[in-house]
Formats: C-alpha cells, sequence, structure tokens
C-alpha cells in the first residue's frame, strides 16, 4: 500500500500554519482531497486561500505542518510533484506577440513533454477548453476569457494528475464561465484531481463536489454541498406552482406550521414553514388546503438553500466566535 493511501488523499494538509512576521495567515489548517475530486476552497479576502494554493505549489516555503501530494512531501520533492501538477495562477500572462502555438509549445517544452507528444496535446487541450480555432493567432487578438482559458490549457498540457486553479473564473463572461465549468467537470469525470478557489459561490456550487470554506486563516468546515446545509437549520420553504388560482390561495397564510406566503409570479406561492414546524404533515395540510381553496397545483418543491446562504452563516459563526 502507498504512503498516499495509508494517508487516505491524494492531497493532504495537515496541521499546515503560516506566518508572515505579525500576521497569522494559515492556522493548523487540514484537509484531505481524494483523487478525482473537484475542490472548490472559499472565504472572505485575506482568508489565506491564495496563501494555501502557494504552498502547494511549491512558491512559499518556511511553513509548519506538512503536505503530501501523492506519494511525495512538498515541498521537500518538489520536482516529483511538479511532474504531478498544473497550475493557473489568479493573474495569467502570456508574451502577447506569441501565437497560441508558438506559446503553448513552448510551454510543452517547459513541462517535459517529447517533441512528437507536443502537437497532439495541443490539438486535444484546445478542444477540451474550447478554443480549437485560436491556435494560429497571436495572443493580443485574443479577449480576456480566451486568455484566461489559454491558462487553463497550458496547465493542462503535461496531463497532470492535480489541477490548481486560482479564481480560474474571474473576469469571465457568462458563455466563458459556462465553457470553463463544463471542462473542469470533464476533467473530474477523467479522473483528475481539481483544486479551485473561486469567490463566486454560484460557480462553486455548479462545479465543486466538495467544498471547504476558509476565515481568518481557519478552516471552518469541509463536505459536500448537503453536508454544509445540515450544519444550520436554515429556513424552510416551498415553491407552489398553480395551473389555476381560485383568487383565495393565500389564505393558506393562517394555517398552522406557515410563517409568511408571498406571490413572486401569478402562479406561484412562496410558502415559509415555521423552523420549528413538521415539515412534512404541514405540506400535506397545505396540499389539502389549497385543493379546498379551489385551487389547481401544477407542483411543489421544496426550496433548497443556496451555497451563498449557508457560506454567509458559516462565516458569521466564525466571526463571533
Amino acid at each position: 500500500m502507498s504512503a498516499a493511501n495509508e494517508r487516505n488523499g491524494f492531497v493532504v494538509f495537515e496541521g499546515v500554519s503560516k506566518r508572515y512576521q505579525s500576521l497569522l495567515a494559515l492556522n493548523d489548517v487540514s484537509f484531505k482531497i481524494q483523487e478525482g475530486e473537484i475542490f472548490g476552497y472559499i472565504g472572505p479576502n485575506g482568508a489565506g486561500k491564495t496563501t494555501t494554493i502557494k504552498i502547494m505549489v511549491g512558491l512559499l516555503r518556511s511553513t509548519q505542518g506538512t503536505l503530501h501530494i501523492g506519494d511525495h512531501p512538498m515541498p521537500e520533492e518538489k520536482s516529483e510533484v511538479y511532474k504531478l501538477l498544473g497550475y493557473l495562477p489568479q493573474n495569467v500572462a502570456f508574451q502577447e506577440w506569441r501565437t497560441v502555438n508558438h506559446a503553448l509549445r513552448t510551454f510543452g517544452k517547459l513541462s517535459g513533454l517529447k517533441k512528437n507528444e507536443i502537437e497532439d496535446r495541443i490539438e486535444e487541450v484546445l478542444e477540451l477548453v474550447a478554443l480549437p480555432d485560436v491556435r494560429n493567432k497571436k495572443i493580443v487578438e485574443l479577449s480576456g476569457g480566451m486568455i484566461q482559458k489559454l491558462g487553463l490549457a497550458q496547465a493542462l498540457l503535461h496531463n497532470p494528475r492535480l489541477l490548481v486553479l486560482d479564481e480560474p473564473l474571474s473576469g469571465l463572461d457568462p458563455e466563458s464561465r459556462y465553457e470553463v465549468k463544463q471542462s473542469i467537470k470533464k476533467l473530474g469525470k477523467s479522473g483528475t484531481t481539481v483544486f479551485f478557489s473561486s469567490h463566486i459561490l454560484s460557480d462553486v456550487q455548479d462545479v465543486a463536489t466538495k467544498i471547504g470554506i476558509l476565515n481568518y486563516g481557519r478552516i471552518m468546515r469541509i463536505g459536500t454541498l448537503d453536508e454544509l446545509k445540515s450544519g444550520f437549520s436554515i429556513k424552510h420553504a416551498v415553491n407552489v406552482v398553480l395551473s389555476h388560482d381560485s383568487g383565495r390561495c393565500r389564505e393558506v397564510k393562517s394555517l398552522r406550521g406557515v410563517k409568511d406566503v408571498e406571490q413572486p409570479a401569478s402562479n406561484s406561492l412562496l410558502v415559509h414553514l415555521d423552523s420549528e414546524a413538521d415539515v412534512d404533515e404541514t405540506i400535506h395540510e397545505l396540499i389539502q388546503s389549497l385543493i379546498n381553496l379551489g385551487c389547481r397545483i401544477r407542483s411543489i418543491t421544496p426550496v433548497s438553500p443556496t451555497l451563498d446562504e449557508v457560506y454567509l452563516q458559516y462565516i458569521r459563526r466564525g466571526e463571533n466566535a
């Protein structure tokens, strides 16, 4: 059994701390990432996200604790880790006078790819990041979103087992964000481990299979979105879509267990339930009451809290600790 399997993780942080003079940027950070997971790392500005990434990719030393990637300790076996690692920094930069092909060839050589591998890999990664037609364009001709995707392409050239992305979706237009998210999902499904930080929480919710929340250099919570939601009793609500409104549907506000009723559209109700209500019983009574009031129900679904709501509660808990 390999050392990585014994530690039960492909990436393993154990008690990692980093101090900049009087500032404790990371405080005893521990987490594990399994191979093939897409790990979303979120927290306020200054929480320590970029410090974590710089330690992971070997740009910061003088830390306490241990970090292993695969079977290799960092930074002691940095050269071996770099064979496994692809990295996209927050502010990606290329020499604008180069063509895309020229730039990627250079990165391919620096990554240790053989000459006969480079051309095929360039074609593959440009296809993966939805840039198949820009190979012969100069970088100066590319949009900001295209350059960000080109950065992702160069990080993927040597087919890394671990991809580390610092704010990969920042500054992208909606179409480019969608394309990059699809690329990240494909990578995870193919077995690539992805660690990415982002302040766009809806994107993290869309992509990550596991999420870590960092605040003031400390891990607040790690888990799937459902696991993070389970840590708080966020208010219950159900969305009711109607095929016919008799004009009396809002009278369900008087039901036991119902706290408030909103009508965001003519054919829908947002019913807020008391936090202490028996949800199943209240919904049963809600359906019966709507039918008795002459309302026809097309659908009724629980309203799930967003990652934004969950995140804010964890951050506030940390600030009040």
